[in-house]
């Protein structure tokens, strides 16, 4: 006899109440094993996939793409089939609890990795799921022979390769002749691809109204990523257009036609920046000072950089400079690495620098921050910015990695701005905006020279932060910008 269970939505941390379904991995009839990948979800902070609790055959899909449901809200149903002698994987007890029966109580919920041990001798899984009282068992590994399919590790990081984008958030650039290698694509997962191919959910909508099998489409985007243009060529409807026209087309606005307009819906990433930036201006009182410098001698040191055997691998700009010296001048101004406790009326320093880099994604500003930068050697700094800004452009930036930030670094240079008032991230006491470094005359001595020109602008929170310690902040920062050197005296 099958037993038909509802999967219900989680809460996949930070106390999230709703989610967005973007696509999914599985249709009617498909067999899922437990931990397979069945869904991709937006929450208010980032792209989820979620993994199925149960084994089975796909009964029902309960929530269609693009639906914003609340977490406890069934989205999937998954009938357990009566176990063959040729069935792979051991049976569970009889006795044996479902893995996921309703969302739990948040008090209920223990710390600890899903499936690992958790304090009380319970197990801890997905937050949400609630806290299994069996015992925690590793389940044996299954390989990716033919006919039984790919581990579910494998299908997690080739279907996040294929929401990656080409959204560019490379720190301020130098002139053509003078600039980095930009940083590397991400590859594709070459075993997943034969068995799936690597396109976006509009992109597949787009496929499927025009009858086009995505199979059959060269791909030309990044990590062999199939782009609106590429179905519509290969449909015959549209001409190959140019790459930069081609990846602005892929992501038309998910909105509606009224009169001459579009009404676009806000909702995930964006709604959730929206709500933050109103609560943080209307919060905090916001005061912002800029700082023009030269900042040559950081231009030439990066060069320098480029050029030695540590960093022949890395990516090396000047954002990543300035991220050091925001992290060695908060040794003298504490107060702009700390948050306002508006319950106690206190303020709150943080011991560690959890650098927050501001990064525009497709589905709108992420901030992911570096925990405990100030800990990290430039080359570790460095590493650690890379990692941070390829995870956001391939959508992979997790909840845990948005939360926790005591200080961000927004860089308007990349987009040919010089500089901004930024607002606060909630919760936070500075920002700095980094504006774009450019050739301008400047004097020198008694002489006008052309230098490497940079504006910086440091917002802060006034309760926190007075004037004259923002103003030694930032001065600091300058200092090291101007000439790296002065990082010894710190």
């Amino acid at each position: 006899m099958s037993d038909t269970r509802q999967f219900k939505l989680p809460d996949v941390g930070e106390g999230l109440t709703e989610a967005e379904i973007i696509s999914w991995r599985v249709k009617p009839g498909d067999t899922v094993r437990v931990n397979d990948i069945v869904v991709q979800i937006e929450t208010a902070k980032s792209l989820v996939e979620l993994p199925s609790p149960y084994a089975g055959t796909v009964a029902d899909l309960l929530v269609g793409e693009g639906e914003t449901v609340a977490v406890g809200t069934p989205i999937i149903a998954v009938s357990s089939e009566p176990r063959t002698a040729g069935e792979v994987g051991p049976a569970p007890a009889a006795d044996e609890p479902p893995a996921v029966e309703s969302p739990a109580p948040e008090a209920a919920v223990e710390p600890g990795l899903i499936g690992g041990p958790a304090p009380g001798g319970r197990t801890s899984v997905l937050v949400g799921y609630g806290p299994r009282t069996t015992e925690a068992k590793r389940r044996p590994r299954r390989t990716g022979a033919p006919g039984t399919g790919t581990s579910s590790a494998t299908a997690h990081q080739s279907l996040q390769t294929a929401f990656s984008t080409d959204a560019d958030h490379r720190s301020p650039e130098l002139p053509v002749e003078d600039a980095e290698p930009a940083l590397p694509q991400v590859p594709a997962d070459t075993g997943m691809t034969a068995l799936r191919v690597l396109a976006k959910p509009p992109v597949r909508k787009l496929a499927k109204d025009l009858g086009v099998d995505l199979r059959t489409v060269p791909a030309s985007g990044a990590g062999g990523v199939v782009t609106r243009a590429d179905v519509q060529a290969h449909a015959g409807g549209a001409s190959a257009a140019s790459p930069g026209v081609a990846e602005a087309a892929e992501q038309p606005p998910a909105g509606r036609v009224l009169g001459g307009r579009t009404r676009i819906p806000v909702k995930g990433v964006r709604k959730h920046t929206a709500q933050a930036m109103v609560s943080s201006a209307f919060t905090a009182p916001h005061v912002t000072e800029w700082l023009t410098l030269d900042a040559t001698r950081t231009v030439r040191l990066v060069r320098r950089l480029a050029k030695h055997r540590d960093f022949r691998d890395v990516k090396v700009s000047p954002l990543v400079v300035v991220a050091k010296a925001v992290c060695l001048a908060v040794r003298r101004t504490a107060e702009v690495n700390a948050h306002w406790d508006e319950a106690a009326q206190e303020i709150v320093l943080e011991h560690d620098v959890n650098l927050g880099i501001a990064a525009a994604t497709p589905r709108g500003l992420v901030v992911p921050n570096i925990k405990a930068a100030d800990r990290m050697t430039l080359r570790e700094l460095a590493d650690a910015l890379a990692q941070l800004i390829d995870s956001a452009r391939a959508g992979r930036t997790q909840p845990a990695e948005m939360a926790g930030g005591s200080f961000t670094i927004t860089n308007v240079g990349v987009f040919g701005v010089d500089a901004g008032t930024p607002i606060l991230n909630p919760g936070e006491a500075g920002i700095l905006a980094v504006g774009a470094i450019s050739k301008r005359p400047w004097v020198v001595g008694r002489q006008v020279k052309p230098r490497w020109v940079l504006t910086l602008a440091l917002s802060f929170d006034h309760r926190v932060v007075d004037g004259e310690q923002g103003s030694r902040f930032l001065a600091d920062v300058a200092a090291i910008v101007r000439d790296p050197a002065e990082a010894l005296l710190h």
